[in-house]
């Protein structure tokens, strides 16, 4: 829950009963048969809405075409791919508010989360179906992704990371507080009291600091440009471990900085899953993240995570977040196919 909140004071205590039940009758958590490949993805992810999209520097077209990549080019067969479902009002109570969900019924308020003014003037009907809808879809990828991560020891939900947003507040164009929910279902219906979520996004991740701020069981390993939004003073105290990057960083360097934090986060903290933020918006030209890696770059920063993760037998499941250029969906394909060809995923590829 959000820090300003009674219980994130309880840290560990069991969950409240309802949020335990909405949990436990929650229908998110599918049976996913063995034939299919742990990526989870719906063409409702993508977000088409008049136009008014492309006024936002976000490419919202981004998750379809990372998994037309996999698949034109035969790293994947489509039929493999699970297909999640919307989360529901139940589900999203299980983090957020009442008074939260209903401010989204207003057309203003989403707006300033998603940075888009003109969306304050249209319907919010059409502002649910259009925008909302998507989002909600990505956060039922995204819980689902933790039980596939459990069961095949590692899951890809390409989507996901709305890592600004927390219990009682959207912005930086996350509506949903995704990470968290993974989190909290993965707490009860996987038995599991220790995660470790690495933000490797180049923005702070706000949202889910906020949540976890007092809960001993989650440990956030968090590297970011301290140069550029959200300026969150109050979360930052929250991280576990923070790396802060100035804005200009290079490749290099910022592959130097990410195995000394790995290695520290190691000897800190044994988790039983890893949530991965695995933004792109470090990528040299993104207009906002203002970083300069190359895109072996982050082909090699995956790597290593997955590596972490593999070499200690940790389930892991990795969320695409935030990247602001075109180019992202193709470095991120790219990456993917790099993880199955060193053996850290396994897609199934048809051309085997």
């Amino acid at each position: 829950m959000a820090s300003s909140a009674p219980s994130a004071a309880a840290g560990a205590t069991p969950p409240d009963p309802l949020r335990r039940d909405r949990i436990l009758s929650s229908k998110l958590y599918l049976d996913v048969p063995g034939s299919k490949a742990p990526v989870v993805y719906s063409p409702a992810y993508d977000i088409a809405f008049l136009g008014i999209e492309k006024l936002h520097p976000f490419d919202s077209s981004k998750w379809g075409r990372i998994c037309k990549f996999l698949t034109k080019e035969g790293h994947l067969e489509k039929n493999r791919v699970v297909e999640p479902l919307e989360a529901t009002k139940d589900d999203l109570l299980v983090v957020h508010s009442e008074s939260y969900l209903n401010s989204l019924k207003s057309s203003l308020k989403v707006a300033s989360i998603v940075e888009l003014p003109p969306v304050a003037f249209i319907p919010n009907w059409l502002v649910q179906q259009k925008l909302l809808y998507p989002f909600r879809k990505q956060v039922g990828g995204s819980i689902l992704s933790a039980k596939l991560a459990l069961e095949r020891g590692w899951a890809i939900n390409v989507g996901g990371g709305f890592h600004h947003c927390s219990a009682e507040q959207g912005g930086g164009f996350c509506a949903y507080a995704d990470i968290s929910l993974c989190i909290q279902f993965a707490f009860v219906r996987l038995n599991i009291s220790r995660v470790m979520i690495i933000d490797l996004d180049a923005h702070q991740g706000n949202g889910h600091e906020k949540d976890f701020a007092n809960d001993g069981r989650v440990y956030t390993l968090d590297m970011y440009n301290a140069g550029i939004y959200p300026y969150d003073h109050v979360a930052k105290r929250y991280i576990d471990q923070k790396v802060e990057l100035v804005s200009g960083t290079k490749t290099e360097d910022y592959l130097d900085q990410l195995d000394k934090a790995l290695k520290v986060a190691e000897s800190r903290f044994q988790p039983q899953l890893i949530v991965y933020n695995a933004g792109t918006d470090i990528l040299d030209g993104d207009p906002l993240g203002r970083l300069k890696i190359s895109p072996q770059g982050v082909v090699i920063r995956d790597e290593k995570v997955f590596k972490f993760a593999k070499d200690q037998s940790i389930p892991l499941l990795m969320l695409t977040s935030g990247g602001y250029m075109k180019s992202s969906a193709r470095v991120i394909a790219d990456s993917i196919i790099n993880l199955s060809n060193k053996n850290l995923i396994e897609l199934g590829s048809q051309l085997g």
